[in-house]
């Protein structure tokens, strides 16, 4: 027996100098290295069952490819238009997905539905992505806002939105009521900019009987930033059974109604500048339009 073969004989014990070898992360060429063992068959015996280092694995370019083929296969896409799609061959596309159930076949009227439907998701799809790109571009328009524009805003908002003074019944009051989150902060950051003290204000949630009340409560209070504890009695809607609502599901919150007390002389100055704003838009469109 020749010292080479000698030296192979304590097959256990290079075995277990092996696999730890393997274990520690070494590549074969390593553990050949380490051991001094230049036999191939032999090293793999000796590292058999053990799997090889993640770092020693090449990454293979068509994986990517096979995982996309097996989704549009499962999908029922054919052959031939996985090749399209994908650009690969069909000999690589069978390899692939030879394990996965056929498509069944549709009859012409059906492929041409199924094509119809991907042509208008497809178009409803670049149609989103158009109306998100011209509200981030009209949005950027907007830019930093003036006392002065905070101002003209929130007084066209509460116009909108507010109570009102009628002739026939002098209701002098600071009441907003809305369901938007957005009309909600516009609505306290121009309050704020009118120096109205936050011990003057009321908030009361309106909403339907079958929603989350605490839980549209609780929404309301964070986005004002007060205490839910302080709200008012809750107003519940109830629901008529005859309509159809569309206002349900988790983002259903109601409305937040709030109230400025001893209001009266703070409504008079928003009519006030209520009537300036017409006023002012009169006289341009006299200065563009002289009679």
């Amino acid at each position: 027996m020749t010292p080479e073969t000698s030296r192979y004989a304590d097959f256990e014990g290079l075995r277990h100098q092996a696999v730890a070898l393997r274990r520690e992360g070494l590549s074969l060429r390593q553990i050949r290295d380490r051991l001094q063992i230049y036999n191939n068959d032999l090293l793999h015996r000796l590292v058999k069952g053990e799997p090889p280092p993640d770092w020693t694995k090449r990454p293979n370019a068509k994986d990517d490819l096979r995982a996309r083929a097996r989704e549009l296969r499962l999908e029922g896409k054919t052959y031939d238009q996985i090749q399209v799609e994908l650009g690969c061959s069909k000999s690589s596309i069978s390899l692939w997905v030879r394990d996965l159930p056929k498509p069944e076949r549709r009859d012409p009227a059906e492929q041409a539905r199924i094509a119809a439907r991907r042509r208008w998701e497809h178009e409803l799809a670049v149609r989103d992505a158009k109306r998100q790109e011209t509200k981030q571009s009209a949005g950027l328009e907007i830019g930093s806002l003036s006392d002065r524009e905070l101002l003209l805003a929130g007084t066209a908002l509460y116009w909108a939105e507010g109570a009102k003074d009628k002739p026939y019944a002098r209701r002098e009051n600071v009441l907003f009521v809305n369901s938007d989150p957005g009309v909600i902060q516009v609505y306290l950051a121009w309050l704020r900019l009118l120096r109205v003290e936050p011990e003057r204000l009321a908030f009361r949630v309106m909403i339907h009987m079958t929603a989350d009340v605490e839980g549209a409560k609780q929404y309301w209070a964070d986005l004002a930033g007060v205490d839910p504890a302080t709200f008012q009695k809750t107003t519940i809607k109830k629901h008529n059974p005859k309509t159809v609502r569309k206002n349900i599901g988790p983002d259903y919150r109601g409305c937040l109604v709030i109230r400025v007390s001893q209001g009266a002389e703070l409504y008079r100055r928003i009519e006030g500048w209520w009537c300036g704003i017409v006023g002012a838009v009169d006289s341009i469109n006299r200065a563009q339009c002289p009679i």
